[in-house]
C-alpha cells in the first residue's frame, strides 16, 4: 500500500513538474536535461568541435543536448543500459568502471577529451546516507577517470548529494584541478539533495 501511495505522489509531482512538460515539448528524454543547459549558461563550458565523454547517460538528454553543441567535436555516450541512438553520439554500453570499458573509451577518443561529465546515482534505496556515499563513490571514480583523459584545460562536471562524501570529493576535486565549484540548478527539485561539482583545469 505504500509503496502505491509514494508511486501515485510520484506521478502526481511528474505531472505538475514544468520541466516535465517542458522536456516534452522541446524533446528531451528527461527533465535532467535543463540542469546540464544550466550547467553550460552558467560556466561556458560547451562549443563547436569539443570531445565529450557523457558517463552514465541513459536515457540520453545529457547527450542530446550535448549533441546539438559539439557538432563535427566527438561526443561518446556510455551507460549499463542500451540507449535509443542519438545524433553525432557514439553508444558504448557497458560499466564504465572496468577496465575494458575504459580501454574502449580511449580508443574512440584517441585524443584527450575536452569534456567528462556524469550525471550518474545509484538507484536510490531511499535511505539518503547510503544513497549519497554510493552516489558518492560513483563521482569519484568518474573523477579519477577524467584526470586521466583530459586535457590541460578540461572540464570534469558531476552529480553529488550533500552527505558524508561530499566534503572529501570536493577535498580530491581541488586536489586535481585548479578550479572547482558546486552548483545547484533551479531544475534540481527543491527537496532533492543533488548539487554539481564543476572541476576545470588539471593540476
Amino acid at each position: 500500500m505504500k509503496k502505491n501511495k509514494i508511486s501515485k505522489n510520484w506521478v502526481n509531482k511528474q505531472r505538475r513538474d514544468t520541466y516535465v512538460r517542458q522536456s516534452k515539448v522541446d524533446g528531451y528524454r528527461a527533465r535532467s536535461a535543463y540542469k546540464l543547459i544550466e550547467i553550460d549558461e552558467k560556466f561556458k563550458i560547451l562549443k563547436g568541435g569539443l570531445s565529450v565523454v557523457d558517463i552514465g547517460a541513459a536515457p540520453g538528454s545529457w547527450s542530446q543536448y550535448a549533441s546539438k553543441i559539439v557538432k563535427n567535436g566527438m561526443l561518446i555516450s556510455i551507460d549499463l543500459k542500451k540507449m535509443d541512438p542519438i545524433v553525432n553520439s557514439i553508444q558504448i554500453q557497458g560499466d564504465f568502471t572496468e577496465n575494458n570499458t575504459q580501454i574502449e573509451i580511449k580508443k574512440i577518443l584517441n585524443v584527450k577529451a575536452d569534456v567528462v561529465m556524469s550525471d550518474m546515482a545509484v538507484n536510490t534505496t531511499g535511505i539518503k546516507n547510503v544513497d549519497a556515499i554510493q552516489t558518492g563513490e560513483l563521482c569519484k571514480d568518474a573523477m579519477y577517470f577524467a584526470k586521466d583523459i583530459l586535457t590541460k584545460n578540461g572540464y570534469f562536471i558531476s552529480k553529488i548529494f550533500m552527505g558524508e562524501t561530499f566534503n572529501e570529493i570536493v577535498v580530491d576535486g581541488k586536489k586535481f584541478f585548479k578550479e572547482v565549484k558546486v552548483f545547484k540548478p533551479k531544475s534540481s527539485r527543491k527537496d532533492s539533495k543533488e548539487s554539481f561539482i564543476i572541476c576545470n583545469k588539471i593540476r
